[in-house]
């Protein structure tokens, strides 16, 4: 599904060349679930936006279902975004003016699904996440988890082959990270959905089938999950 080949991301700041990622070699097959892991500054983030066509790499191949990213388009990258991608943050990144259901419904209008399809398919994941009462609420009426669990259900809504999480149970308390982690678990396990996500928790990470360990910006541990 993704194969990374000797990807390099950096910052020149006069005669010094500053990398973030140096020699990223990864492959994540469908159906995976791996956990980056690592220190602040390691390049964590980075790489998870590179995979998720918000960021490019400086130098390197990226292929994505065997589709050379390193050549496509800005226009080409953003179309694989919304058609395969669904993005989980920290930060929830909830348009506060929105209530629950335009905040769901959002990514459906960038792909011009049609009014009663999206009327369906905002309906369906309502009822998935038992949110269906709180679909007129705003999300400052909502606690942290349940805003995350409104991101979740966004970056769901289009049935993404793949979904990338940047320490999406960073602002949780445990029983919180644990709902949120249980429905990835389900959504692996019993969708096939493919997910890589950001960490700091090994105990987060442990949900997962492997952990990938990023220091200064190189990967030096790529191992399955004990359980």
């Amino acid at each position: 599904m993704i194969k990374l080949r000797d990807i390099d991301r950096y910052i020149d700041k006069k005669l010094q060349r500053n990398f973030i990622l140096k020699g990223i070699d990864l492959d994540i097959e469908e159906g995976d679930f791996a956990s980056i892991m690592g220190p602040s500054g390691a390049g964590k983030s980075t790489l998870l936006n590179i995979i998720g066509f918000l960021d490019d790499a400086d130098e390197g191949e990226y292929y994505f279902f065997d589709e050379p990213v390193h050549n496509l388009s800005e226009k080409q990258k953003s179309e694989y975004h919304k058609s395969y991608i669904g993005f989980v943050f920290q930060a929830y990144h909830l348009i506060d003016e929105l209530t629950v259901y335009e905040n769901i419904e959002m990514p459906l209008l960038y792909r011009k699904v049609k009014g009663a399809q999206r009327k369906s398919m905002v309906a369906d994941i309502l009822d998935r996440f038992s949110m269906v009462a709180k679909k007129d609420l705003f999300p400052n009426q909502l606690s942290g988890g349940q805003q995350q669990l409104v991101g979740v259900a966004r970056a769901l809504i289009g049935s993404p082959k793949l979904i990338l999480a940047d320490e999406p149970t960073g602002n949780l308390h445990s029983d919180q990270s644990r709902e949120i982690m249980e429905i990835f678990q389900r959504l692996n396990e019993e969708d096939g959905v493919t997910i890589i996500q950001v960490t700091h928790s090994d105990e987060m990470a442990s949900y997962g089938k492997r952990i990938i360990n990023l220091q200064d910006g190189a990967i030096t541990k790529n191992n399955p999950c004990e359980k």
